[in-house]
């Protein structure tokens, strides 16, 4: 799907290594609040709250997080159940 809006394969690797430098800096903090609320209990730093809220607005930071906790969700669903990754 990423492909299909425009990510790159330099793009996706990077999501892989956990390496961000290759985005702008708006996504690198979206990226960095992820990799922060992923893990169970998800605690995010006032470091990198302060960052993500630096280049969204209010508006936005509600609706990323939102979309954080619905992925984190459907894939601890998927991997109780055991259902697998289909291309």
């Amino acid at each position: 799907m990423s492909r299909r809006l425009g990510g790159t394969d330099e793009q996706l690797d990077a999501v892989a290594r956990a390496d961000y430098a290759v985005f702008e800096k708006s996504w690198r903090s979206a990226m960095r609040y992820a990799d922060a609320m992923t893990p169970t209990p998800g605690i995010v730093s006032d470091e990198v709250y302060g960052d993500l809220a630096s280049h969204w607005s209010p508006a936005q930071t509600v609706e990323i997080t939102a979309v954080i906790a619905m992925f984190n969700f459907f894939n601890r669903f998927a991997h109780a159940l055991a259902i697998p990754v289909t291309k």
